[in-house]
């Protein structure tokens, strides 16, 4: 899967950071809950944008994985990843 090189954004309601993947199917819009940040990535509650977007950028190899998987199980268009899409089982 290639990865569009837009930038990720934090939502306006900061409930969660846009991005995007480029699949054979077409591109797919994603986004990750800022509560999975925060209990996957170690985010602090109510963190700065700027310290939203460096937790997801360092977190974007599992963060792109996860999105991968969860499309192959869902396909769609637009893909929500939530804390349970990063509990391992």
């Amino acid at each position: 899967m290639e990865i569009v090189r837009n930038q990720p954004e934090v939502l306006a309601n900061r409930r969660g950071v846009t991005f995007s993947l480029v699949l054979p199917s077409g591109k797919v819009t994603c986004v990750i809950a800022l509560k999975a940040l925060e209990t996957y990535f170690w985010l602090e509650p109510r963190a700065s944008d700027t310290d939203v977007l460096r937790t997801f950028q360092n977190g974007f190899v599992r963060i792109r994985a996860v999105a991968e998987r969860a499309f192959r199980a869902r396909p769609a268009t637009h893909l929500k990843l939530a804390a349970k899409d990063f509990a391992r089982l």
